[in-house]
């Protein structure tokens, strides 16, 4: 499993001109499930996303997580980040997990955050999505378990 994680002032995900989820400050993280993606690897990646640490201290140091700031947390599912871009100039998604295996293990991912943490959106799966965010830093980290 692999998510790119930003942390934001704001973000929104609209489908069709409507609003499916949006967040305050906080982080949006892009989700990628690949082949061989399991349930405990979906739980790892839940507690990575509510313990990495990306926000301020009082020292200004990168140092406290989503779960001590109470931000907000923004779960998109994107599998074009599993892609193989190694060769040539077309991407290949062979290492993307099947649809109904990311869509399973995306929802499972939601569940095991919502548990952890009050403030969870999420985008809509396999829809033509609109992601508009204004990144904090810039700081963007890449996840994978």
């Amino acid at each position: 499993m692999i998510a790119v994680i930003q942390r934001v002032l704001e973000a929104r995900v609209t489908v069709d001109g409507r609003i499916v989820g949006a967040i305050g400050p906080g982080l949006l993280a892009l989700v990628a499930v690949e082949k061989g993606d399991d349930s405990p690897r979906t739980a790892r990646m839940a507690e990575r996303l509510m313990s990495y640490r990306v926000f301020a201290d009082e020292a200004g140091r990168m140092n406290r997580s989503l779960a001590e700031t109470g931000g907000g947390l923004l779960l998109v599912s994107q599998f074009t980040l599993a892609a193989d871009t190694a060769r040539g100039t077309r991407p290949s998604f062979t290492p993307a997990a099947a649809p109904e295996d990311a869509r399973r293990l995306f929802d499972e991912l939601v569940r095991h955050a919502r548990v952890r943490h009050p403030d969870v959106a999420t985008g809509e799966f396999a829809a033509d999505m609109k992601v508009a965010l204004i990144n904090d830093g810039p700081v963007t980290f890449r996840l994978t378990t």
